[in-house]
């Protein structure tokens, strides 16, 4: 896989296809191989764009405190080294909120946008979720001890009962042990501080926005707020489904999806 420098990271990435970009930027616990079914999916179309955003996989680590804006400057810097003028962009979780900044500070460079599992602001119980789950990962010093005590709140209480051998692909996924503790922590960190509550009436690019009704992390309150605050918007809230609604509900996802691309392609 090929790396790119983009300012103060080195950003690994995977392509495949032809035609219209779609760029996808994955979540906190994710790298690049989220979006494997997303890739398979829409490569026959589209050109696809998938990274490990900086503290995963193989990037940079994240090794001192980063910001939303600066993750958004470095993927719109990956945009610049792949030669993209404009993409459809799909933001899951952390890389929504990456997303939003993009959507501020360069707008004119998203044909579309997608929120996936995001929030303006994260909320009490967001709040207190993403302090546990790094709280653990620093007393425990382990990443299978962090995703056993974090995989079920990923999804909703039905599918983890119904789904034990999901689960156990989740968690050996989430607790792979060659991951940046680091990295993880700041970027958690950087998740907290994340706030464009007061600046959506400014995103004027079209957005979907994707949720999942039993989140905990990125609750329907930060929904609704996105919907409210982003003039145009169109929500779909995927109702079985929590934070990893994309594999919860991945055929009503990847339908949703589809339309979305063919309605904003040019």
């Amino acid at each position: 896989m090929p790396k790119v420098n983009c300012g103060r990271f080195d950003v690994n990435y995977i392509e495949d296809g032809d035609g219209f970009p779609v760029v996808l930027i994955h979540g906190l616990a994710g790298d690049h191989t989220a979006w494997l079914p997303q890739i398979d999916m829409f490569k026959d179309r589209y050109r696809v764009v998938a990274m490990d955003n900086p503290g995963s996989g193989d990037s940079s680590p994240v090794d001192s405190p980063t910001s939303t804006e600066e993750l958004a400057d470095t993927m719109i810097a990956l945009m610049d080294n792949l030669g993209i003028e404009k993409a459809h962009v799909v933001g899951r979780s952390l890389g929504g909120l990456i997303g939003q900044h993009m959507m501020l500070r360069a707008p004119d460079r998203i044909q579309s946008m997608v929120l996936a599992a995001s929030t303006p602001k994260v909320d009490r119980i967001g709040r207190r979720i993403l302090e546990n789950m790094r709280e653990v990962l620093e007393w425990r010093d382990n990443w299978v001890d962090w995703a056993r005590h974090s995989a079920h709140v990923f999804v909703a209480p039905a599918f983890y009962n119904d789904n034990p051998e999901a689960i156990a692909r989740i968690e050996a996924l989430v607790g792979n042990e060659t991951r940046s503790k680091v990295s993880y922590v700041n970027l958690n960190n950087t998740a907290l501080a994340h706030d464009t509550a007061d600046r959506l009436g400014e995103i004027s690019c079209p957005t979907l926005i994707m949720a999942g009704r039993q989140d905990p992390i990125c609750s329907m309150q930060g929904t609704d707020e996105l919907s409210a605050g982003i003039v145009g918007s169109e929500t779909v809230v995927f109702e079985k489904s929590s934070h990893f609604f994309l594999m919860e509900e991945y055929e009503k996802s990847m339908s949703t999806l589809e339309t979305w691309f063919a309605k904003h392609t040019p």
